[in-house]
């Protein structure tokens, strides 16, 4: 399904204004930007604004041809009488109460709602989101059971039926992906912030049973959420906190590499995951054209063998990247 077009991937969680508003016509700028530069795989979830995304995407996708889409489920929207002016970090979020659900019916349900929110007809990928996830509390047997025990048929008569072509995981951790890889139906797993110049407990760990189950990976979070973007600097983020002392010595190494090749870190960030072939797609995410122009230039950049053959040499990526 996804080819050699869809190798970037735009992201549409700040769309929905994450971290910081954005107003429609900024949004719609950026998805415009996007496809006037190539960009045919568009990524969303009921999580990103309650359903925001969702319906600003479909509602640009609804007029183009050619395109492919991932949305998610495992989250349900209830109404919220009083919600608050900022939901998980979104300003634009719609006034709704998320509620985690793996079963059969709750999947069955989350699709027919992001459908109806898209306004389209199909979804091409269809992500189970955040399973096996401490932080959001899905950690849990319980949770395990409604997916394994009846959440399961649900996405074979889902594919089966044609409302979806691939069906996976959208995850941020290596250890649910091996849990789950030979329990569920999968095709494709997003894992965000595993496999980048910072992090590559996906590769050692991960690679050789996708190969062998022929599973491949979408890649989210190359900037390990902002470090890899910003650089060693005070204040950097790794994985959403501060960056420890470790890491910005890591960063620091990498960063020098990178400038005895004249090449930016973020550069290099952006294109190292799409280097091995278990990547199908590497997802970016702004709600700023001038940040995704920036990406996108980067993505298009010319690198050096060299680059990658002295960042190995040092042993800050892994052999067979």
């Amino acid at each position: 399904m996804l080819n050699d077009t869809h190798r970037i991937a735009l992201g549409t969680a700040a769309l929905a204004g994450l971290y910081r508003p954005v107003t429609r016509a900024a949004a719609w700028e950026v998805l415009e930007t996007a496809w006037e530069r190539g960009i045919r795989y568009f990524d969303t979830a009921p999580h990103y604004g309650n359903g925001a995304a969702e319906s600003l995407v479909g509602e640009f996708l609804r007029s183009r041809n050619d395109w492919v889409l991932s949305t998610k489920v495992g989250r349900l929207l209830r109404p919220d009488p009083s919600p608050p002016a900022v939901i998980n970090g979104f300003h634009n979020a719609w006034p709704f109460q998320q509620h985690f659900d793996y079963s059969y019916d709750g999947i069955m349900r989350s699709v027919e709602d992001s459908l109806q929110r898209l306004g389209l007809n199909r979804i091409d990928i269809l992500f189970i989101h955040d399973i096996g996830d401490a932080q959001a509390g899905t950690d849990t047997p319980e949770h395990r059971a409604q997916l394994l025990q009846s959440g399961v048929r649900a996405l074979d008569e889902l594919r089966a039926g044609g409302t979806v072509r691939a069906v996976g995981l959208g995850v941020n951790t290596v250890e649910i992906c091996e849990e789950m890889i030979g329990q569920m139906p999968m095709d494709l797993i997003l894992l965000a912030g595993r496999y980048t110049l910072l992090d590559q407990a996906a590769q050692h760990r991960l690679f050789a049973r996708l190969i062998a189950e022929d599973i491949r990976l979408v890649i989210g979070g190359v900037f390990n959420s902002g470090i890899l973007a910003t650089g060693p600097k005070e204040g950097a983020h790794f994985n959403y906190a501060p960056a420890s002392a470790e890491i910005l010595a890591r960063t620091r190494q990498i960063e020098a590499i990178c400038t005895t090749h004249n090449v930016p870190l973020a550069a290099a960030a952006i294109q190292f995951p799409g280097r091995h072939p278990v990547v199908a797609s590497t997802l970016i995410g702004t709600g700023k054209v001038t940040s995704l122009l920036r990406n996108l230039d980067q993505v298009d950049m010319p690198l050096p063998a060299a680059l990658w053959q002295d960042l190995q040499a040092s042993g800050l990526i892994e052999t067979g990247a």
